[in-house]
């Protein structure tokens, strides 16, 4: 029975493994995101101030412009999808915690004979 924890172990710390290397690409992909959404807003801003456009409005006009809030769409999804993954670390790490406590429980129950 310990052998199948075992592996069933091993093959939680791959896909641990394999789910830090995705959030790696995620995290890169969400900072790239939100750099280019800022960017647009910044440019968008300046460009409706310089018409003289009232201030009141501009933050409202520039993130209602069509590919401003498609940044954004695309800023918010890569940010969900990084969250996503953090979470799934974290259930992959009680996963292994868990297995880790059963292969304990069997090594100590082994020794004694129970």
């Amino acid at each position: 029975m310990s052998y199948d924890l075992t592996a069933e172990m091993n093959y939680k710390l791959k896909q641990l493994d394999e789910s830090c290397k995705m959030m790696i690409k995620a995290g890169n992909d969400k900072a790239n995101a939100e750099y280019q959404y800022r960017t647009a807003l910044a440019q968008g801003i300046l460009h409706h101030r310089a018409e003289n456009m009232p201030v009141t409005i501009i933050n409202d006009v520039v993130r209602g412009n069509k590919s401003v809030a498609k940044l954004k769409l695309e800023r918010d999804i890569t940010e969900t999808t990084y969250d996503a993954i953090r979470e799934s670390i974290n259930a992959q790490k009680l996963t292994i915690r868990v297995l880790e406590n059963q292969i304990a429980r069997e090594w100590t129950t082994g020794e004694n004979g129970i």
